[in-house]
Formats: C-alpha cells, sequence, structure tokens
C-alpha cells in the first residue's frame, strides 16, 4: 500500500516548518492533466481545479461513497470509512473527499467517472431542426420574435420636412412594427445620426422587447436583416442544452449540449446552494454555468460560421435555482423555510450583463417560475404540451433530480413537487450512476432467476442508470424475489447473497477486471421511496382538486428520465397512473420546446406569465395528507391494489 499517514489529521494538523508552504503537484490518469496544490489539499478539491469531472452525489460529505479514485503514487491520508471494501483499499482506492495530498501525487480516475453526453435529451432529431414550436404550428401563437431587424427607408429631412433623426426611425419603425413605446440606450441615441446620414437613411435597426417596451438595440447602415441568430438554452442540474435559432424564418439549425460543470459540487442544486453558502462559491457557480452556456454558444456559432455579434437573443428555461445561480441572486432561501426564491418574473436584460458571449447589447430572457421548487423549465412543459387551453383534464410530469408534476385543465393548474428522482438517478444506490457510457439501461429477470441487461454504448456494465433501476425494480417485483414491502423473499426459490450492506441480490458477476453489480435491499428502499414520492404527489393534487383516475385524458412524461423510461413498468411498481398506455405520451425536452416558443412569441411570454401566476403550488412537506399518501404509496405497486387493476 502507499503511505497513509496516520499521524496527520484530516487537513486539520498543524503543519511543520517544512510543511507551511508545500505545494504538492497532483497529476490525474489517464487524462494526464496536472494541478499544483497545496500541502494537505482534499483531493477531490484539487480535482476540481485541474477541471476533472468526479462523482459526488454528496458533494464532498463523505456520506455517498461515489468519488473513488486509486492512488498510484505519493503520500496521502484518507480518513477510515466504511464505503470501501478490504480488497479496495489493499489496492490504494481512496474517496476523494476524505483524502488530502502530502506530496506529489499520482491518481488514476477510473471509467465509472466518465461524462458521456449521448443520452442528454437536447430537444430535436436533426431532421426536425427545421421545425417551428407546436403551439406556433398549430396557430396558438404568431410568429413576433422577442428580437427582431428591421431594415427600413426613409426620406432625408428637408426644409418642409424638419423631424429630428431619432424620431424621423421610431416612426419609420413604427410602419413596420407595432410599438406604442419605444426606448433608446444612450450610446445608440449618439450613433443615429452619422449612421443615418452615411447610409443615405437606408438602415437596419434591431429592435427587442422588454415588457411593454420596445428597445432600440443597434443601428446599422445598410440591410442586415438576413444576420439575426438567437439562442435557447435549458439550464438543467445536470445538463445544458442549446438551440441556434435563425429569426429571419424561425428554423432551428443546430444544437449541442454539455453536463452542468456545477456537478463538482454536487448533484443536486440543494448540496450545490450549501457548498456556495459555506465556501462563498456563488461567483464561481455563475462563472461556471455561464461558461457552459458560452462554450456551447462559442461551439454552434463557430460549427455554423456566424460572428457572435449576430446572434441578438438568449432565452433560458430552467429550474429556480438555475436561473438564481445564472444571475447570481441569492438562492440561499430556497432551502430553508418558507422557501423563496428571490426573483420569479425576471425582466429582460443585457446578456452581457451576466458574462454570455453574443452581441454587446443583445438581451436575456428567462421565463417565469412559480416557486422555489417549481421553476420555469415546468413553466414551459406547461405552454409547450398547452393544457391550460384542454378541456379535459392532463397530467404533466417531469421526473428528474425532483419530481415535479402538474394537473389541470384550460380552468385550474395546479402543481407540486417531491424529491424524488434523486435515487433514479443513481443518489443513494450502491451501483446507481448516471446514463453514460456502460450504464445499464434496459434488464429483464427470468423466471429461473437469470439476468439480460444492455448497456449505453454496448460496453461492459459499470452500473445501472435510472431508466435501468426502474427495469430491475420492477423485474425483482414482478418475478417475487421481493414482497409488495420491498422485502427480499428469503424462500431459496432465488440466489439472495450477503454483501457488506446486507442482502442483495446478484445482477452482473464480477471477475478480475470488472465489479460485481449487485441490488441492495437498501436501494430497493431507497428507490421504492422515490417512486412513493411521485405518486404521492400526484395522489395529493388529485385529492386536492377531486380529479378520479378516469377523469386523465392525457399524461405527458418530459426530461431525460422520462424520456427513456418504460412506461408499463413505471405502472407496475406504482410511480405513474394505472391509465390506458395510449393515455400516456412522451414530449421530450419541453423546457427547450417552451423556451423557444417564448423566443418565437411575444404573446407566449405574456401567456407563460400567466401561466405561472395561475398556477397554485403545493408545499409537500406542510400539505397534512401528504405524507399519508406516501406512506401508503411505499409498497409495490400501492396498498389500495385498486388502483392499479393491470398491475393486479
Amino acid at each position: 500500500m502507499r503511505c497513509y499517514l496516520q499521524q496527520k489529521e484530516f487537513g486539520l494538523g498543524k503543519k511543520t516548518q517544512d510543511e507551511h508552504g508545500k505545494k504538492c503537484l497532483v497529476r490525474f490518469e489517464p487524462s494526464g492533466l496536472k494541478i499544483e496544490v497545496p500541502f494537505g489539499t482534499v483531493l477531490l478539491e484539487a480535482a476540481h481545479k485541474a477541471g476533472i469531472y468526479l462523482s459526488s452525489i454528496c458533494g464532498g460529505d463523505g456520506y455517498c461513497g461515489k468519488c473513488k479514485v486509486i492512488i498510484d503514487s505519493g503520500q496521502f491520508h484518507s480518513r477510515p470509512t466504511t464505503l470501501l471494501t478490504q480488497d479496495e483499499m489493499r489496492e490504494d482506492v481512496v474517496l476523494a473527499c476524505q483524502t488530502t495530498v502530502l506530496s506529489d501525487t499520482t491518481v488514476t480516475v477510473p471509467k465509472s467517472h466518465s461524462l458521456e453526453t449521448s443520452q442528454i435529451l437536447v430537444g430535436s432529431d436533426a431532421h426536425r431542426f427545421s421545425q417551428l414550436p407546436a403551439a406556433v404550428r398549430a396557430g396558438l401563437f404568431e410568429f413576433d420574435a422577442q428580437v427582431r431587424k428591421v431594415y427600413v427607408e426613409m426620406s432625408p429631412p428637408t426644409v418642409q420636412d424638419h423631424t429630428a433623426d431619432h424620431e424621423r426611425l421610431y416612426l419609420a419603425i413604427r410602419e413596420q412594427v407595432e410599438a406604442s413605446t419605444m426606448q433608446t440606450g444612450f450610446r445608440i441615441l449618439q450613433k443615429i445620426p452619422a449612421v443615418l446620414q452615411n447610409s443615405g437613411y437606408k438602415v437596419t435597426a434591431t429592435i427587442g422587447r422588454r415588457g411593454e417596451c420596445t428597445e432600440l438595440i443597434e443601428i446599422e447602415e445598410g440591410d442586415h436583416r438576413a444576420k439575426n441568430y438567437a439562442v435557447v438554452v435549458d439550464l438543467g442540474t445536470t445538463t445544458v442544452a442549446a438551440h441556434l435559432v435563425y429569426l429571419t424564418d424561425a428554423t432551428t439549425v443546430d444544437t449541442e449540449a454539455t453536463y452542468n460543470s456545477q456537478i463538482n459540487f454536487g448533484e443536486d442544486y440543494i448540496r450545490r446552494i450549501i457548498y456556495a453558502e459555506e465556501n462563498n462559491a456563488f461567483d464561481e457557480m455563475q462563472n461556471r454555468l455561464v461558461n457552459d452556456i458560452n462554450s456551447l454558444i462559442v461551439t454552434l456559432a463557430s460549427r455554423k460560421r456566424i460572428d457572435l455579434q449576430d446572434i441578438t437573443t438568449v432565452v433560458c428555461a430552467g429550474n429556480t435555482a438555475m436561473v438564481h445561480f445564472l444571475l447570481n441572486l441569492d438562492p440561499t432561501r430556497i432551502r430553508r423555510e418558507p422557501y423563496i426564491a428571490s426573483a420569479s418574473f425576471v425582466p429582460p436584460i443585457r446578456a452581457a450583463e451576466v458574462g454570455i458571449q453574443i452581441n454587446k447589447r443583445g438581451l436575456l430572457y428567462c421565463l417565469p417560475s412559480v416557486a422555489a421548487y417549481i421553476g420555469s423549465d415546468i413553466v414551459a412543459g406547461v405552454l409547450t404540451t398547452r393544457i391550460f387551453t384542454k378541456r379535459g383534464i392532463s397530467l404533466f410530469a417531469d421526473i428528474g433530480t425532483n419530481g415535479e408534476v402538474v394537473l389541470g385543465n384550460k380552468d385550474w393548474l395546479v402543481c407540486a413537487s417531491s424529491s424524488a428522482g434523486p435515487a433514479f438517478e443513481g443518489s443513494g444506490v450502491k451501483h446507481g450512476m448516471r446514463a453514460g457510457a456502460g450504464a445499464i439501461e434496459k434488464l429483464i429477470i427470468g423466471e429461473d432467476g437469470t439476468v439480460e441487461y444492455r448497456t449505453i454504448g454496448q460496453t461492459y456494465p459499470a452500473g445501472i442508470c435510472g431508466s435501468g433501476l426502474l427495469d430491475t425494480l420492477a423485474a425483482l417485483f414482478t418475478c417475487g424475489i421481493i414482497d409488495r414491502a420491498g422485502r427480499f423473499k428469503t424462500d431459496g426459490r432465488f440466489k439472495i447473497t450477503e454483501g457488506d450492506e446486507g442482502m442483495q441480490f446478484p445482477l452482473v458477476a464480477g471477475d478480475d477486471s470488472h465489479q460485481e453489480i449487485v441490488i441492495t435491499q437498501a436501494d430497493i428502499n431507497n428507490l421504492v421511496r422515490s417512486k412513493a414520492g411521485v405518486f404521492a404527489a400526484i395522489r395529493v393534487l388529485m385529492e386536492s382538486t377531486q380529479t378520479k383516475l378516469s377523469d386523465i385524458e392525457a399524461i405527458y412524461l418530459a426530461g431525460g428520465f422520462g424520456n427513456f423510461l418504460n412506461v408499463r413498468k413505471a405502472v407496475t411498481i406504482g410511480m405513474l397512473p394505472d391509465v390506458p398506455i395510449e393515455k400516456i405520451h412522451f414530449v421530450g425536452n419541453t423546457s427547450i420546446a417552451g423556451a423557444k416558443t417564448v423566443l418565437l412569441s411575444q404573446k407566449a411570454m405574456n401567456t407563460a406569465e400567466e401561466i405561472a401566476k395561475s398556477m397554485t403550488y403545493f408545499d409537500l412537506m406542510s400539505h397534512t395528507g401528504y405524507m399519508d399518501e406516501f406512506v401508503k404509496a411505499s409498497f409495490l405497486p400501492h396498498t389500495d391494489l385498486s388502483l392499479f387493476p393491470s398491475v393486479a
């Protein structure tokens, strides 16, 4: 084994005179990236500084066991932990968040930490790029982009017509655009006379909507209408996706996505808020998110050979915390009673003010949110699915880090958020992982207990992602390996083994090169709690509005997990209501779709604001009936089998 210096406390021991100011060079393999850090730096922090992603669901608190790395050389100190086996410790496997570096060190980062973008739900397939958002195609909203380029030809002033240049330009714009109230920035006001005279009064005016006011953003000599683009962004907790839109004809010309680089500080936004608060790192959180957005914008622009100055608009949708991080608003009260956001309705601002690299005077729009735990991504989903226009009752669900659900029709909308998705995203599951290379995404168990599976990338399994975990829970239940309470049956019919964490069912056998993959009793308990949280939220909304199962005409599933899950199995375990399968619709990335609709229509933005204002939010933690519904749903599929006739 390498040198564990037990005499050193974890980053708290007194440094000797020689150690004071000492620097340690940490090299990460196989990337070869290196970083110099002070003696005693936590290895997870060193990885962050080097730009190395290490999975760390707990954000570095040492209880998830996901940040395992291998020390190849060097001196270090690790706190004792029960999350490593004896074999792992003999192989110098450590938890990065519980290890300090005490010399130059070389570290191997296992492939299980790699981030693969293949499963990110970007929002459109290549052959669908040119399509308008459904609500615009259907005529619900007319094409009226937030930022437009208007070409105008004016008669020069004469002795008979001595209208000032500024007012003359306004009059010409109003001949093409309805803009009762207009404003102009000081720099543009100074620029107008020279541009008009040099161009012979033939100019392109870039105008943008800022509430009820229309701003003259820029003025250029000649006709530049063909150079007007926008970027629509989905600010996901795990991923950030962007679409490049050509505003002249409203077509989407390219898409790109990346993982949210804030993920180094925790895989859920509550953990990131805590980290930022404890380390005064709100600026860093904003910088990481803005850098992700800028990286996507630059990639899209370079691929299409577009000048960044020709991108005049950015429209963002995301959960409330992500919008706060983007704008560097205080998010700390989101996680504390009474769970209040700093702002739900953010006015348009200069994109440059938050560091987004588009036209220097380009505008940033954020869709409105409802509450601390119902963000603008959910408002975008309601807008996209158009449930606010339907006579019948619909259910909208976005199951991710949280499980957000909306129930309603054209007359009323109610919503709630349950902390439900983390287990199905790998949190609290021994071999759970994100949907990347090597993740088991599909799984079935035969009557004899044999396991068949499919992995992302068709590689040897490294763990199980959300859709695979759902399949596993459903298969264990339907095969009779676990009972309705989710407990393993010990009748000898199947091979139930005893592991470090108690009883477990082996899914993939291990060998000299690969770890054994199992599902433990603790994993099953976490998965059952997660699915119960989603269904309990749905039941609270149904009971509160006296909605019967037969009243629900459609269920819309959004988001990455929703797009890949097996609906039949989701019903089998009791996560979704037992309705005819034809009533359930996958709607993909509605955050992107809703933001794009708002980009292309001022009326859509007004409607989004009306939706956000009209939605009634149920705080489940203070709701008297939520815990009762949660307990009832903590069985497979439910304590009341009459709710699941197809499963019974």
